[in-house]
């Protein structure tokens, strides 16, 4: 009986007490958004005193942008979703530096040549690395890179004899078995260039050792009668195809200024029946001056 009493004594205080609980008024709702408001507020003032203790001026930040010139006028990159700054470092690996390297940029005997391989629609495979060597981003030093930029010329070497289908596969899987922060990503951190319709299928197991790595290609709906594309949106980025340096330079085209361009596309090679050709092809049509 003793203990009877006690446990109804004990469950009658916890009914007491869970019923004595203050119950959340209107007041107490607007006291708790005000709060919130407060604090976003106090948030924001301390991250803007921050940063203007890190960029005292407009100057400062302003030197860290990637500054194009246009007719005179200058364009500055990136102003907005990166912030105001960039910075990035990527590596460029050495034909030297690689077994085989050599290989996918001069051919089996060496004497395919960098000039050669500039023209055509394969030339953006030159240029860009080109560009990189020249960029403000580029590091020699590979623990510090974010991106490592993997040379190939293969595409002019494959046109141009240079290697067949069989060997460009066996120097592709030679060459990246021999990189250590390749197989420490799992590739995601490499950029390779196919500049063709074939894109990456030009290297065949491509499936196996570049699934994860970044591709850069002219065109990403291409399967060249195979059963997958090699283009995946979440990690490659299409790139426009290479234009030939003869045509500009003798003017024979006259480049729309950046502000008045509404569509910028290039196209060489034939159109084959793909839509994404035929497009291009109409879309040209309405630009006889400039294309």
């Amino acid at each position: 009986m003793g203990s009877s009493t006690n446990r109804n004594t004990i469950n009658n205080s916890s009914n007491r007490t869970f019923t004595s609980q203050t119950p959340c008024t209107r007041t107490h709702q607007i006291g708790a958004l005000a709060l919130i408001i407060t604090t976003f507020f106090f948030t924001r003032t301390f991250d803007q005193s921050f940063n203007l203790c890190n960029y005292s001026t407009n100057e400062v930040i302003q030197s860290k942008r990637v500054t194009f010139v246009n007719n005179g006028k200058s364009v500055y990159w990136p102003d907005r979703g990166y912030g105001s700054h960039l910075d990035i470092k990527i590596y460029v690996y050495d034909e030297k530096e690689i077994d085989g390297l050599k290989t996918l940029m001069y051919g089996r005997d060496g004497k395919i040549t960098a000039d050669s391989c500039v023209k055509g629609q394969w030339g953006t495979q030159v240029k860009i690395h080109k560009l990189l060597l020249k960029s403000k981003f580029r590091t020699l030093v590979k623990e510090e890179a974010d991106l490592f930029f993997v040379p190939s010329y293969v595409k002019c070497v494959r046109m141009m004899g240079g290697l067949n289908d069989k060997e460009i596969n066996q120097t592709y899987v030679k060459v990246l078995t021999q990189m250590p922060y390749f197989r420490l990503s799992g590739g995601r951190n490499h950029i390779f260039i196919f500049p063709s319709g074939a894109g990456a299928h030009l290297f065949r197991s491509w499936a196996a050792y570049l699934n994860r790595s970044i591709i850069l290609t002219p065109e990403g709906d291409r399967t060249d009668k195979r059963d997958t594309s090699a283009f995946n949106t979440w990690k490659d980025i299409i790139i426009p195809g290479n234009v030939d340096d003869s045509l500009t330079k003798s003017g024979s085209i006259q480049p729309l200024p950046l502000s008045k361009r509404k569509y910028l596309a290039n196209f060489l090679g034939r159109a084959q029946g793909k839509s994404g050709r035929l497009q291009l092809v109409e879309l040209a049509k309405q630009f006889p001056d400039k294309s």
